[in-house]
């Protein structure tokens, strides 16, 4: 990287901490975790870059524990190996309220096509699977999250036997876009493109 290259960068990056920084003060407080370019309106957008979900330090820096209401990661865990996604769930555990929730979406190991599980899986086909560390089950998944103290609530997944199960979900509490209802894969009334999707509660009385 030539030097303009790095002090594009440089800035761009105290740019964004700043960004973080006055954003934790909103209130509720929801972050988004490993947000890309995508973010959503009343939501505070972080990535890696800045808060890497499995370091504490980077937690540190920008939150205080027991203070977020709401925390969203979709198509996060995946890329994280067994034990930094216990690690990062234990991390959340600490820093949301008493009765806050993480929303979290994966790729589905139970989705019954071929095709698609191909796409999703560690070095698979698909577009950013080779990074891919896990192909989670909703068995698999709610261990993490029950291992790290959470109440876990299943909202879409397939089971065993293939079988799709669904709850009603508010897209205001976390608009997950690889979902039965917005991806657009899903219009012609096939489940093409789904998610394993739960709320991970923390208690309010431990």
């Amino acid at each position: 990287m030539n030097f303009l290259g790095t002090v594009y960068q440089t800035i761009r990056f105290w740019i964004i901490d700043k960004k973080i920084l006055l954003g934790r003060l909103r209130k509720p407080l929801r972050v988004i975790l490993g947000a890309g370019v995508r973010g959503q309106k009343g939501w505070l957008s972080t990535d890696i870059d800045h808060l890497n979900i499995v370091l504490n330090e980077d937690w540190q820096r920008y939150f205080r524990a027991n203070s977020i209401d709401a925390l969203f990661a979709e198509h996060v865990w995946e890329h994280l190996a067994e034990a930094d996604g216990l690690t990062a769930a234990k991390n959340c555990f600490t820093y949301l309220k008493r009765g806050g929730y993480l929303r979290v979406a994966v790729p589905d190991g139970f989705h019954p096509s071929s095709e698609y599980l191909d796409a999703v899986k560690p070095m698979g086909s698909g577009f950013g699977s080779y990074d891919h560390k896990v192909l989670f089950t909703h068995i698999s998944l709610s261990r993490v999250f029950e291992s790290a103290g959470f109440d876990v609530e299943l909202l879409e997944y397939f089971d065993e036997s293939r079988e799709f199960h669904h709850k009603k979900w508010d897209p205001n509490a976390g608009l997950v876009r690889r979902s039965m209802r917005f991806d657009e894969r899903n219009r012609d009334g096939n489940l093409t493109y789904t998610s394993i999707i739960l709320d991970a509660w923390k208690k309010r009385i431990l």
